[in-house]
This record gives C-alpha cells, structure tokens and sequence, in this order.
C-alpha cells in the first residue's frame, strides 16, 4: 500500500500550490484578465494550467504547510506579490482611459457618462473607447504573453520562501501611481492642444461677434475637431502604446528586483 508522510504531503501541496496562488492573485489584479465580466470559474482555471505549465520550470520550494503560522504568512507574500504584478499592468491602462477622459473633457464630452456594468461605476465615453483599443492593442502586441514572461521572472527573482521581501519596493509601487497622469497627459496632449487653440479661435470669434450663439456654433466645431485629431493621431498612439506597454513590463521587473534586493 502506498503511503505518504506528513513532510512529502506538504512538500507535494505546495511545488504547485503557492504557484498557483501568486498566478491567481495575478489573474485577478490585471487589467485584462482581471475584468468583471470573466466568470471566476475560468479565472481559477486558467490560473491552473498556468501553474501546472510553469511549476515543472521552477526550484522546488520549501515543504511548507499552507495551515500553519509560516504557512498562512507565505500565503500572504504570493497574494501581495501577484496583486503588486497585477497592479503595475493596471497603471498603463488607467493611464490610457485617463487620456481618453482629458480628450473627452476638451470635447465638450464630459457629461457624456454612461453606466458601467463591468466596472460599477459611472465611466466616459471616449474613456471607454480608449479602454476598448488598449484591450485591443495589448493582445495585438502579446502582452499577455510579455505579463507570462514577467510572471516566470518573478519566481526567479522572487521564488517562495518565508524571509520576508525588500519593505523598499513597495514604497517604489506607491510612487509608480504618478506614472497614470503621465501617460494620459502624454496620450492627450496632441488633441487637448488642438483643441485648445480651436476653443481659443472660437472665443476670439464670440469677441469680436457678441451676436453668435456660443452654444450653437463653438460645440459642433470643437466636437468636429476633437474627431478629426483623435482620427489623425491613431496611427501614432499605436507605437506609444506599445512603447507604453513595454515600459510597465519594465516596471514589473524593476519592482521584482527591488523587492528581492537584486540591481
């Protein structure tokens, strides 16, 4: 009869199941992957093939019980490590809804809010279409699998164990927030500009017209140029978003290897 010991038990449970979590923690923090409209059931077993993908690439960790004290604080790294991943993707696509949100706003389109199921909440229309094409431009660039490679690095950087990580790198996932308003402000810049000049133009008009109606005439010439910008600058927000995308990939394994103490 085949018998197991405590020790092998746990040494079996957890070669795939602190993989498993980290990957998971990952799957629901990312932007993509992360959306409210994928069911959790496919979430989980997504985050299972993954797992049993990877696992047989990894050292194995240490024979730590998932009930016991050590156990429960190793848990807590991988979650804290995945969501940190997850996290770092999420920046470069709320900086991008942020410029579609700024272009919106310039429009005259900043009450042009609709409900969001996915999101609960109320969200911008240009927002959401940005949204849509970073989804769009992420696969089209394999950033899912750039986000894999990220994840295999951050078992070799950051592999399982007890001693606790670099306090230092959270502070540096903090500070990385600030990086939203660039990339919207960089993304915006070209439209917002043009329609700044465009809204200028306009109230030079009513100056020296006090007779125009304001409402009538400058809202349908800002919402036409704000179309035809956004039209004539796709063909460039395609490279900065992949120069983008590569950045936050960078990101992550910049913050990997300043929580593991690594230059």
């Amino acid at each position: 009869m085949l018998t197991f010991t405590t020790a092998q038990w746990d040494q079996l449970i957890a070669v795939y199941f602190w993989p498993f979590v980290r990957i998971l923690a990952i799957f629901m923090a990312d932007p993509v992957f992360g959306n409210r409209a994928i069911p959790n059931r496919v979430k989980v077993a997504l985050a299972v093939f993954v797992s049993l993908a990877i696992t047989p690439l990894l050292d194995p960790p240490p024979p730590i019980s998932p009930g016991t004290a050590m156990g429960l604080w190793v848990l807590a790294q991988q979650i804290l490590i995945g969501v940190a991943i997850g996290f770092s993707m999420r920046i470069v696509f709320a900086g991008i809804e942020l410029a579609g949100s700024l272009i919106g706003l310039q429009m005259g389109l900043g009450f042009a809010n609709f409900f969001d199921p996915i999101n609960s909440a109320q969200a911008p229309v240009v927002g959401q279409f940005f949204g849509i094409l970073a989804v769009l431009f992420y696969f089209t660039f394999d950033g899912h699998l750039l986000l894999l490679a990220a994840l295999a690095e951050s078992f070799h950087l950051l592999p399982v164990q007890a001693a606790p990580p670099n306090p230092t790198a959270w502070s540096m996932i903090a500070q990385s927030g600030g990086q939203i308003f660039l990339i919207g402000v960089v993304l915006s810049l070209p439209v917002v500009g043009v329609l700044l000049v465009s809204n200028v133009a306009i109230g030079i008009m009513t100056r020296a017209a006090p007779t125009l109606n304001l409402f009538a005439i400058g809202f349908p010439i800002t919402l036409l140029v704000g179309m035809l910008m956004m039209y004539a600058t796709f063909p460039y927000f395609v490279p900065v978003f992949e120069r983008v995308l590569h950045e936050g990939i960078g990101m992550i394994i910049d913050m990997l290897r300043a929580t593991a103490g690594t230059p």
